[in-house]
């Protein structure tokens, strides 16, 4: 398909994630993006932000992702990218600049609102851990419509933009369940978890459709309007496919073998195998019949590579570590396991119409620590120069 997306995501760039830079959250016992300015000084706050913005992801960096075969970058952005939720701080002159490179290098962008006030999902990602109550509460739906409406007022018409996501992971039940959110994710204030629970489907519905009317009217043609599936890839598959009334409308889904790892998935290279060929490609091409496709997050890590069992992708921050007496794998053993679901993953995303792998780097010590033992896949561009991850 000539006109595939190839594409990484900029995680952790404007939306914070600790396991990912652990050195950011230095100073403050915070677990998440909503805590940190309210355990450092002001001070401190401002300057730790503008240190991490301006070298995390430069210019430099697109040079970089061009010469991988990279088509695209996936942005992950917080609610108040507008600067207008204290005490937190904008970020609209990165994401202008990330626009500008990405017209200038041939590489688009597509603007995935990630996080939402009070969290759309709990997880550490969603910028405050343990709390999902943000479908609870019309006024900051109505503000996160806001921020959507602005984000296609101000891009839609820029030549670098691929489209805009209307909002990044919302929990429903059968994930909630599945990760035991409140378990996994604990809050730091259990007052402000009450009531927490998964989104309904009902709720996403009226949610999406109202986003893309307040969208719609400002983005120029074939610029893309995305909806995250809520980790239920066939609930779709009435939703917006009237292709008159909804023209460039696509599906985004995050397929991670670790998620399959805590279902059911075997950790095993013929259970990782089994589980793509024979029960995400046929989910995944049902999908893709009706649907426009991307799978927006995805990435080679699997406890089998990391010669333990991960949890589910737990790390050392949820307790979870490699015993001592493990001993790893080989390098040409992970590769030849790397390599082989590279292929089988790329084989079920040209299913669809593009993949945006997660993520285009991490900032901890692989190397050194044996807790981050095979935890080197999450990074794109380490995994490019071993040769695991190619844009096939």
């Amino acid at each position: 398909m000539a006109d595939f997306v190839q594409g990484v995501n900029l995680g952790n760039w404007l939306v914070l994630e600790k396991w990912m830079s652990p050195q950011t959250f230095a100073g403050s016992d915070a677990d998440d993006e909503y805590y940190l300015p309210r355990t450092l000084d002001r001070a401190t706050y401002e300057a730790r932000i503008a240190q991490h913005r301006a070298e995390y992801i430069s210019e430099r960096d697109f040079v970089l992702l061009r010469g991988m075969g990279i088509t695209s970058v996936r942005i992950p952005v917080p609610y108040f990218i507008f600067g207008d939720r204290e005490p937190f701080i904008g970020c609209l002159a990165e994401l202008d600049n990330a626009l500008a490179w990405g017209a200038h290098y041939g590489i688009s962008v597509l603007i995935d609102l990630h996080t939402a006030p009070m969290s759309q999902n709990g997880f550490d990602n969603g910028g405050m851990q343990g709390v999902c109550r943000f479908s609870q509460l019309p006024d900051e739906v109505e503000f996160v419509l806001s921020v959507l409406e602005r984000l296609a007022q101000r891009y839609g018409a820029h030549p670098a933009l691929y489209g805009i996501q209307i909002l990044n992971e919302p929990i429903t039940e059968r994930m909630w369940r599945l990760i035991n959110v409140p378990q996994r994710y604990p809050a730091r204030e259990p007052e402000l978890a009450q009531g927490s629970g998964p989104n309904s489907l009902s709720f996403l519905r009226d949610f999406y459709t109202e986003a893309y009317a307040r969208m719609a009217p400002h983005l120029a043609p074939g610029k893309k309007v995305v909806f995250h599936d809520g980790f239920e890839l066939l609930a779709w598959q009435d939703f917006m496919v009237d292709r008159s009334k909804y023209p460039n409308v696509v599906l985004d889904t995050h397929q991670y073998l670790m998620m399959a790892e805590m279902d059911h998935c075997e950790q095993k290279l013929e259970g990782y195998l089994n589980f793509l060929e024979h029960e995400l490609a046929p989910q995944y091409q049902e999908a893709a019949a009706v649907h426009d496709v991307i799978c927006g997050e995805w990435c080679l890590f699997n406890s089998l590579a990391c010669g333990y069992d991960t949890k589910g992708g737990q790390s050392v921050l949820n307790g979870v570590t490699a015993d001592e007496q493990t001993q790893g794998l080989t390098l040409a053993e992970r590769t030849a396991i790397y390599q082989e679901l590279n292929r089988a993953q790329m084989k079920v995303w040209h299913l669809g119409v593009g993949q945006y792998y997660w993520n285009y780097k991490i900032l901890f010590d692989t190397v050194n620590s044996t807790n981050w033992r095979g935890w080197d896949a999450w990074d794109a561009g380490r995994s490019y120069a071993f040769d695991w991850f190619k844009p096939l």
